[in-house]
């Protein structure tokens, strides 16, 4: 494979500057509305003062955000371009509902990465219904991405009355969201203190145990959970991947007896 041209690597190069520079200005417009937020009372706080308290002019601030309760999320937009890479990269030998509880896990990243900052910003939504309302906004676009790639794991054409798979994938991202939300929620509260990744990681077992092997469970043409085949010495079994290493070990041992 040739290697990447000069020119290309320099343009890649400013590019992540350029990003890296921008979020670094949206971070520092958000710790400054945060603290007059905090200090100052919402309603109070105007857009020329958060601007000016970041050391900025007021065009910069709309630069980077509409208003100013889209001040204190500066991270949510990245989060989800990193969330939805996850998705994309997944292996297609992994379960649906696992790559999904490995994207949201970008969410509690971005909340872990800073506990003082997350804990301040979590106790002005509990105070401010117009950043509450910005916060559920957020969550809703992290569900709906999730939602689509579960559903994208289904041949849409093919739904049939009683074919449960599209309420399973918007009950699961649902689920999964819903997982996620209460052990940061209770994480905030605690002041943002402890492993919240091993809770998080706890959570999602719960839910992988009541979805995890639902997909498809009503479709006709689903395969038998593993088939079998003998030639000459050679034995092959075909399974799905969410079918339980016991079943599978069972059917090859019946196969072998066969022989």
């Amino acid at each position: 494979m040739p290697e990447p041209s000069k020119n290309s690597r320099t343009t890649a190069s400013r590019t992540n500057a350029a990003a890296s520079q921008r979020l670094k200005m949206r971070r520092e417009l958000a710790a400054a509305a945060t603290e007059l937020f905090a200090t100052k009372g919402y309603e109070a706080t105007t857009v020329d003062e958060i601007a000016a308290a970041a050391g900025v002019a007021r065009r910069t601030f709309f630069r980077h955000f509409r208003s100013k309760e889209e001040a204190i999320f500066p991270d949510h937009d990245e989060t989800l371009v990193r969330a939805q890479a996850v998705l994309e990269a997944a292996p297609p030998h992994e379960n649906p509902l696992d790559t999904v509880c490995r994207g949201i896990k970008e969410v509690m990243k971005m909340y872990a990465s800073s506990p003082k900052g997350s804990v301040e910003r979590y106790k002005l939504t509990r105070e401010v219904p117009a950043l509450r309302e910005r916060e559920i906004a957020s969550v809703a676009r992290y569900e709906r991405l999730f939602t689509r790639y579960l559903l994208g794991h289904f041949d849409e054409a093919a739904h049939r009355d009683g074919d449960d798979d599209p309420l399973l994938a918007e009950v699961a991202a649902s689920a999964v969201v819903t997982a996620h939300n209460h052990v940061l929620r209770r994480w905030l509260r605690g002041g943002g203190i402890g492993d919240v990744e091993g809770q998080l990681d706890h959570a999602f077992a719960i839910v992988r145990r009541t979805f995890g092997t639902g997909f498809g469970a009503n479709r006709p043409s689903r395969p038998a959970p593993a088939e079998t085949e003998r030639s000459g010495e050679v034995l092959v079994t075909v399974t799905r991947t969410d079918t339980p290493l016991p079943e599978i070990m069972a059917t090859i041992e019946r196969a072998l007896e066969r022989t």
